[in-house]
């Protein structure tokens, strides 16, 4: 077999680093329920769900998603983010709030549960910005790209690794994502998928881990041996030089992924771990199975694996290759079902499925890539409007404006604006977001009932397309529209907080008032 070290990493960087710079093509998701069904693993110990039945927030910049996480009434309010474009340290800040800890220079899901993080439209990239996980349940991330994030050079974040969970993390399923490095270590790389410090009950699936030195870990040390269990399926692992994965102590399912180009040693499963290995594809590899750079023992179950051109060492004193004829040396008994591909086709189903910018496709089991069907919209309120129509009644409501006297925030202003030239009663003076999207708010000390809200536009601003009313209490989703808002009616609801929030604009739109009505 001919080797692919050190020097193709390189070169499979090189040619990354030209690709991302002439931008990532994906293909569009289709409306749908952003949730999914989560298996393996994950879908044990309770299920992971998500933010299913929760608000839907876009976001097109790292410090919207910090945002959207910092709106919510509690850190475990259930909330769907649907990110759209490139993430990257210059557009991801920290923000403050009481239902979230975030940083800048990385996505921070810490101390927080119930989270959907999906791409969508014409795909999302995280450019050198990782996902971390920390202190966090039931999260899903689905359909991004997650590339070249460094622990040393310039710039860095989450310590190199581009999806990692440490210190008390349960039920999270990864999904249709790609994480892709420019080298190993030396490069300022570490893992792509790394767990540690407690984190249980995980599922990676039709994924793509690509050009790294590391795929990724479940442990720090062979001291760190409270993780898992762990399922991987359908996955992609190309050019990576191992840890794929490391399981240290920890039990893992590992079936029909692709192992391409794997150049030191694989699946490593040592200081006690266990691997189910079932109906995977082994491809011009070297070492795919066994304990290695130690002498604490793991195990493994094999069944239907294909090995193609695969090169196995001899044993050694911190080396036990399961090659050349791997056989299972424990059991693994699984809490759930399965049914898998034959291992011969593992590489076509895998190609077409594996990674962002499929459309969440996924294999029928008997070697067949399927598309889940569509359920638009893909922006569901939470709770229906009790005014249909997108376009709202002309009539204003009468009484009193509700926001004169009130307090305000918002996600972001232009320059030269504020909050308070929304609820100031002026139609000279106007919010702006920064940018085509953003929220402005109107609060109460004591619960306030309010039944209706007038937003009045400012001229020489950009045009809104989408929008929606949310009771920023509970997140349940009062109204939403399309076009110019102007009066929008809702069922009567006692709340301290209501949001306006511009969901798709042409430009920067101006708000000029923001009123807001018990009748």
């Amino acid at each position: 077999m001919q080797r692919r070290t050190a020097s193709r990493l390189a070169a499979g960087g090189a040619a990354l680093a030209l690709a991302a710079a002439g931008g990532i093509i994906a293909l569009a998701v289709p409306a749908q329920a952003a949730t999914g069904t989560a298996d393996g693993y994950a879908a044990q110990n309770g299920g992971t769900t998500g933010g299913a039945g929760g608000t839907t927030v876009r976001a097109t910049t790292g410090t919207q998603i910090h945002e959207a996480l910092c709106n919510r009434a509690a850190d475990d309010t259930p909330i769907i983010i649907e990110v759209e474009g490139t993430i990257n340290h210059g557009n991801t800040a920290k923000v403050s709030g009481d239902s979230c800890n975030t940083a800048a220079g990385v996505i921070e899901l810490k101390q927080i549960s119930n989270v959907t993080l999906i791409g969508v439209g014409s795909g999302a990239t995280f450019d050198q910005v990782g996902i971390h996980l920390r202190e966090a349940s039931n999260i899903v991330v689905r359909n991004v790209t997650v590339q070249n994030v460094k622990k040393s050079g310039s710039p860095t974040s989450n310590g190199g690794d581009a999806i990692s969970m440490e210190s008390g993390v349960s039920n999270v399923w990864v999904d249709h994502v790609t994480l892709i490095a420019s080298g190993g270590e030396s490069a300022g790389y570490d893992g792509l998928f790394d767990m540690k410090a407690d984190t249980k009950y995980v599922t990676l699936s039709y994924s793509i881990l690509r050009n790294s030195g590391r795929g990724g870990l479940v442990g720090s040390s062979d001291s760190d041996l409270a993780n898992g269990p762990i399922t991987y399926h359908h996955n992609l692992y190309d050019n990576l030089d191992s840890r794929v994965p490391l399981l240290r102590g920890a039990t893992a399912h590992i079936y029909n992924n692709h192992y391409r180009s794997i150049n030191e040693s694989g699946i490593n499963a040592r200081a006690g771990g266990k691997a189910r290995v079932d109906s995977n594809y082994f491809e011009d590899s070297k070492d795919v199975l066994g304990t290695f750079y130690t002498d604490l023992p793991g195990y493994w179950q094999v069944s239907g694996n294909l090995f193609d051109n695969v090169t196995w060492s001899a044993p050694g004193e911190d080396n036990n290759p399961a090659g050349p004829n791997p056989v299972s040396t424990t059991t693994v008994n699984l809490p759930y079902s399965f049914t898998a591909d034959a291992a011969s086709c593992v590489p076509s189903v895998v190609a077409a499925t594996a990674g962002a910018g499929k459309g969440l496709a996924v294999s029928n089991g008997q070697c067949t890539p399927t598309t889940p069907p569509t359920t638009p919209p893909t922006t569901p309120p939470t709770t229906p409007p009790t005014t249909p129509p997108t376009t709202p009644p002309t009539t204003p409501p009468t009484g009193t404006n509700l926001s004169l006297g009130a307090g305000t925030d918002g996600s972001s202003k232009a320059s030269g604006t504020s909050y308070g030239n929304a609820i100031d009663g002026s139609t000279s003076t106007y919010w702006s977001p920064n940018g085509s999207t953003g929220r402005v708010s109107v609060k109460w000390d004591a619960a306030t009932t309010v039944k209706s809200a007038v937003i009045k536009v400012a001229s020489g601003g950009g045009t809104i397309s989408s929008w929606r009313v949310v009771n920023n209490d509970t997140g349940a989703v009062l109204a939403s529209g399309t076009g110019t808002p102007g009066t929008v009616s809702f069922a009567s609801t006692s709340l301290k907080k209501l949001n306006f929030e511009i969901l798709g604009a042409s430009g920067t739109p101006r708000i000029a008032e923001f009123e807001t009505y018990a009748g």
